[in-house]
C-alpha cells in the first residue's frame, strides 16, 4: 500500500514537471502573434531578395565560397530556428530532447555509456522517419547543403529525425555526438569534428552546452568544440544537469566551478547563463532546490518560446557580418591584384606580397578606412592566398560595393525598422505590411483579417496546385527575374534581346564548366535564335545559380519553369 502511494506521488510530480513544458508543446497563436509571425517572414523575404540581387553578385566576383564559407540557398533564409546541443557523452542531451519533445523521437537511443555516434537534426514533418545524412544533405527544404564539404565519412554519421510535433513547427534540434577524452576518438571520426561544429554554430540560433554535475572535467576535444564557438558568445547557454542528485551546499560549489572552468574556455566579458536542474521526466530525487530546478526551467522554456521572433534579427545579423567580411575581402583581392607587374615577374611578386601581408592588411585599412576586426585570420588567408593566382583576381567594382554599402546603410536599417515590436497589435502589425505593399507595389492594398497571414496577401501560390485555367498564365521563377531585370538592363539590350557574346561574359562569371553552360544555353535560349529575350535571360541565371548551389544540370525544364509567352513555342517543337 505504501509502494503504491509512493508511486502515484512520483506520478502526479512527474506530470506537474512535464507540465513546465506543455505550453511550448501546444500553444496556440493569437492573432497577434499570427500577424507577427506574417510580418516576420515579410521581412526575411525582403532580407532573401537583397542577398540574391546585391550580395550574392559580389560574393561570386571575389570568389566568397573559397575564402570563408559557401553562398546561402534559399533554404538557410527560410528555415526555423535551431537549437544545437554540445556536451560529452552521458549529460543528457538526447534525453532533453525527449523531455522537450514529451516523447522519443525517431532513432533516438539513450544510455550510460557513448550511444549517439552521429549528428541528429530533428525536424518536423508528418510522419515519423529517419533520413539518411547523404539524402538529407541534397534536400531542398532543409538548409544543409554545405555539408557536403565534409565528405562521405561525415554524412554517413549524420542523419535526419522526422517526426510530427509541435514544439519542431517553430524550431529544429541539433543532437551532437557525446564527447569522449583522448585522442583515439578524434582519429576513429574519420572527419573533423570541430569543423563540423563550427559549420552548425554559425546557423544556429541557440547553442546548449551540457554538463552533468557530478563530472565537470573539460576534455580536449570538448575543449576544441568549445573554441569553435568562438563568436557567437551572444547565443551561447548552459545547462547544468542532474543537479537534483547533489545537495544545495554541493551544488553551489560545482555552479561556480562550472563559472570558472568556462571562464578560462570562452573569454568574454559577461558571464554565461546557466540553467540549473534535472531536464528529465522524472521525478526530482531531492526536493530541496525543487522551486530552484522550476524557476530556471521555466526561465529556459521562455528562451526557447522567443527564438522564432528573434530568428529575423539573428539572420540580419550574420548577412551583415558577411558582407563586412565580403567588403573587406573585395578590396584585399583588387588591391594585390593592383600590385602585380603585367608582364614578368608575377609568381616573385606574389610570393613578396603574401610574405608581406600584414602591411597589406594595413595599407588597405588605412585606404579604404576599413575596422581590422573585419579583416581575416592573417594565417588561414595566406595558405588561402597560396593556391591562388593574383593575376587572375578581379579589380574592385565601384558599381558592386556601391550596393554593398547601400545594403549596410539603408536596406538593413529599413528592414528593421520593418521588425514588428513585442508590443504591436494584429491592427498595427496588418497595416505595417499593407502599407509596404502599397509603397512596393504603387497599388492600394484592402487592409482585413487575411492580412494576418503573408502567403495570403501575398497571392502565393495555393497549395493545392494552381487551377487548370491558371496554368498557362503561372511562372514559377517570377520572383527570380525580378531579381535579374536590372541586371538585364545594365546590358543595353537591342529590342528587347542581348546577343551570345553578351550573355556569355555574364554566364562566365559563374564558376561552371563549359559543358554546364552549354547546356544551360541550350535550356534558356527556346527559340533557337541565337539571342535572349528578358525570359530567357532570367531562366538561364536562374539555371547557372542553381547548378552553382546543386552542382547539376536538369536535362529539360518542367512546364512551370518555361515563360508563358514560350510555352507555346514549344509545344509547336515537342
Amino acid at each position: 500500500m505504501l509502494s503504491t502511494s509512493m508511486n502515484h506521488s512520483k506520478g502526479m510530480e512527474s506530470a506537474k514537471r512535464g507540465s513546465l513544458v506543455s505550453s511550448t508543446r501546444s500553444s496556440v497563436e493569437s492573432d497577434a502573434e499570427a500577424a507577427h509571425a506574417a510580418q516576420t517572414s515579410t521581412v526575411i523575404s525582403k532580407l532573401q531578395k537583397i542577398y540574391k540581387s546585391k550580395v550574392l553578385p559580389f560574393e561570386k566576383r571575389y570568389n566568397y565560397p573559397y575564402f570563408f564559407s559557401p553562398h546561402l540557398t534559399d533554404s538557410e533564409f527560410l528555415s526555423k530556428p535551431q537549437v544545437m546541443l554540445v556536451g560529452q557523452y552521458s549529460v543528457g542531451k538526447t534525453t532533453f530532447i525527449k523531455y522537450l519533445l514529451g516523447r522519443s523521437f525517431p532513432g533516438q537511443r539513450i544510455g550510460p555509456e557513448p550511444t549517439t555516434d552521429r549528428f541528429t537534426v530533428v525536424i518536423n514533418g508528418p510522419e515519423e522517419r529517419t533520413i539518411p545524412g547523404n539524402a538529407l544533405s541534397v534536400h531542398p527544404s532543409v538548409p544543409y547543403r554545405g555539408l557536403e564539404r565534409f565528405g562521405v565519412n561525415f554524412l554517413n554519421r549524420f542523419e535526419g529525425s522526422v517526426m510530427p510535433s509541435s514544439v519542431l513547427q517553430k524550431i529544429s534540434l541539433i543532437d551532437t555526438p557525446g564527447i569522449l577524452a583522448g585522442e583515439k576518438q578524434r582519429l576513429e571520426r574519420g572527419y573533423d569534428f570541430t569543423e563540423v561544429v563550427k559549420w552548425f554554430a554559425e546557423r544556429a540560433d541557440l547553442i546548449i552546452v551540457l554538463f552533468d554535475a557530478h563530472k565537470l572535467d573539460i576534455s580536449d576535444e570538448l575543449k576544441n568544440a568549445i573554441d569553435a564557438l568562438k563568436g557567437h558568445d551572444e547565443k551561447i547557454r548552459c545547462i547544468l544537469n542532474k543537479a537534483d542528485q547533489i545537495d544545495r551546499q554541493r551544488l553551489m560549489r560545482v555552479y561556480g566551478a562550472l563559472l570558472w572552468s568556462m571562464g578560462k574556455v570562452i573569454s568574454t566579458p559577461e558571464v554565461l547563463k546557466v540553467y540549473v536542474g534535472s531536464f528529465w521526466s522524472e521525478p526530482l530525487q531531492n526536493q530541496e532546490n525543487k522551486e530552484l530546478f522550476e524557476a530556471e526551467e521555466n526561465d529556459l522554456m521562455n528562451d526557447l518560446r522567443q527564438l522564432p521572433k528573434q530568428s529575423a534579427v539573428r539572420k540580419i545579423n550574420e548577412l551583415v557580418k558577411r558582407i563586412r567580411k565580403a567588403r573587406v575581402l573585395g578590396y584585399i583581392i583588387s588591391h594585390l591584384r593592383s600590385q602585380m607587374p603585367s608582364m614578368m615577374g608575377k609568381e616573385k611578386k606574389q610570393k613578396q606580397l603574401i610574405e608581406d601581408l600584414p602591411n597589406q592588411f594595413r595599407s588597405c585599412m588605412k585606404k579604404y578606412n576599413l575596422a581590422s576586426g573585419d579583416f581575416p585570420d592573417l594565417e588561414m588567408f595566406k595558405e588561402k592566398l597560396r593556391e591562388c593566382k593574383f593575376s587572375e583576381f578581379k579589380t574592385l567594382s565601384t558599381s558592386l560595393m556601391s550596393d554593398l554599402d547601400k545594403v549596410l546603410s539603408k536596406d538593413i536599417p529599413a528592414l528593421m525598422d520593418a521588425l514588428p515590436n513585442e508590443n504591436d497589435s494584429a491592427e498595427v502589425l496588418n497595416m505595417k505590411f499593407a502599407a509596404q505593399n502599397m509603397e512596393e507595389n504603387h497599388s492600394e492594398v484592402p487592409i482585413n483579417s487575411s492580412h494576418k497571414f503573408a502567403d495570403n496577401v501575398k497571392g502565393k501560390l495555393n497549395p493545392f496546385g494552381p487551377d487548370e485555367d491558371d496554368e498557362d498564365d503561372y511562372w514559377a521563377l517570377q520572383d527570380e527575374a525580378d531579381f535579374y531585370r536590372n541586371k538585364f538592363q545594365s546590358l543595353n539590350p537591342k529590342n528587347g534581346f542581348i546577343d551570345g557574346a553578351t550573355a556569355k561574359k555574364v554566364l562566365l562569371e559563374s564558376n561552371l564548366s563549359k559543358s554546364q553552360l552549354r547546356t544551360i544555353w541550350n535550356l534558356a535560349d527556346i527559340d533557337r535564335d541565337g539571342f535572349l529575350d528578358f525570359h530567357e535571360f532570367a531562366l538561364a541565371l536562374y539555371l547557372a545559380d542553381m547548378a552553382e548551389q546543386t552542382g547539376n544540370v536538369p536535362d529539360k525544364l518542367k512546364l512551370v519553369e518555361i515563360p508563358p509567352c514560350k510555352r507555346s513555342y514549344k509545344r509547336s517543337q515537342a
